[in-house]
């Protein structure tokens, strides 16, 4: 069984005038990502959207400290970016999709996504989202680590650095196994 993870794809990260934007490059896999997506709601696979949520008033949270104000609880920031907002609005009383609100990097770190991949018998998850290099790239360490077996589409990933961009699909291949397509 299979699982789609779209990670972070949201307006701070994507938008043009986002917090802490992918800019013009994060917005050319929309239609990528928004096209897989659908591919996975319509043939009723597990979607799960790992969207960071924070508070910039918690001084305990690492992130505070390295990054402007983004995906803050409440806000415009924290929506789905673009086609992808009304495809979740439109299906998400579907069972087979999954909102994970997130504090950390990784969509396994403080959450059930573990627990809820493992009792659907799940063993494969395609990643996709914002940043290749941060959040996919931690998320895919974690499913390594806990024995997924890990597909990262290329045209629907992307971050705001280049060289980590490349970095991160070249360490999911060599250093993960992932298959990158």
């Amino acid at each position: 069984m299979e699982a789609l993870l779209s990670i972070d794809y949201t307006y701070d990260f994507v938008a043009t005038d986002g917090n802490l934007t992918t800019g013009e490059i994060g917005q050319n896999i929309e239609s990528d990502l928004v096209a897989l997506t659908k591919d996975f709601i319509e043939r009723e696979q597990f979607v799960v959207f790992a969207i960071d949520g924070h508070d910039p008033n918690d001084s305990y949270h690492p992130e505070n400290k390295l990054f402007p104000a983004h995906n803050v609880l409440g806000t415009k920031g924290r929506e789905l970016y673009g086609k992808l907002a009304p495809l979740y609005e439109e299906n998400k009383e579907k069972e087979n999709l999954y909102w994970i609100d997130k504090r950390h990097y990784s969509a396994f770190s403080g959450t059930d996504l573990d627990i809820r991949l493992r009792e659907r018998g799940i063993t494969t998850v395609h990643l996709t989202g914002v940043c290749t290099d941060i959040c996919v790239l931690h998320t895919a360490v974690d499913a390594y680590n806990l024995g997924f077996k890990i597909i990262v589409h290329e045209k629907c990933v992307q971050s705001f650095d280049e060289e980590g961009h490349r970095w991160a699909l070249r360490h999911f291949k060599n250093t993960l196994g992932a298959e990158v397509i």
